[in-house]
This record gives C-alpha cells, structure tokens and sequence, in this order.
C-alpha cells in the first residue's frame, strides 16, 4: 500500500509540475524579424500582378476605344455605300 500511495504521489507532483512549467509565462517576446528571401520574392511578385493588372486595364481600353472607332468608321463607309447604291438604283429606273 505505501508504494501505492508513493507512486501516486509522484505521478501527481509530475503532473504539477509540467502544468506549472507549460502554463508559465514566456521570458519576454521574439522581435520581428526582417523580412527573409521568400517574403521579399512575394512581395515582388505581388507589385509585378499588380503592374500587369494596370497594363492589361489600360490595353483593354484602348483597344475598346480603337474597336469603338472602328465600327463607326465601317457604318459611315456602308451609309456612303448605300447610298451610291440608292443613286444607282433611282438612275436605273429612269
């Protein structure tokens, strides 16, 4: 019985014992750290998307501008089509 109560008492005093050292508080904490190789590659990375983002932004509304342009271009040379066409036709039926 008394190496019961002896192995009891130990595994208690373990058991506190960790409790005590795990829940402790830390020393004082960590300075942050520089900025390493990878974080600076991502930080690359990102400004690069963020560039060609902008760049597509603005070759997309240059070409709407240019395709705008031109479908107003091509109706106003079918109106000058149409009407040769309709001159034509009228000098037919005379």
């Amino acid at each position: 019985m008394k190496s019961n109560t002896v192995k009891v008492i130990g595994i208690v005093t373990l058991a506190g014992t960790l409790a005590v050292v795990g829940c402790g508080k830390k020393s004082k904490p960590e300075p942050p750290k520089a900025p390493g190789a990878a974080e600076k590659a991502g930080a690359a990375l990102d400004q690069a998307a963020e560039k060609t983002s902008e760049a597509a932004k603005t070759t997309a509304a240059a070409a709407k501008d240019a395709a705008g342009q031109a479908v107003q271009k091509t109706g106003e040379a079918l109106e000058k089509a149409g009407a040769a066409v309709e001159k034509a036709g009228e000098g037919m039926q005379k």
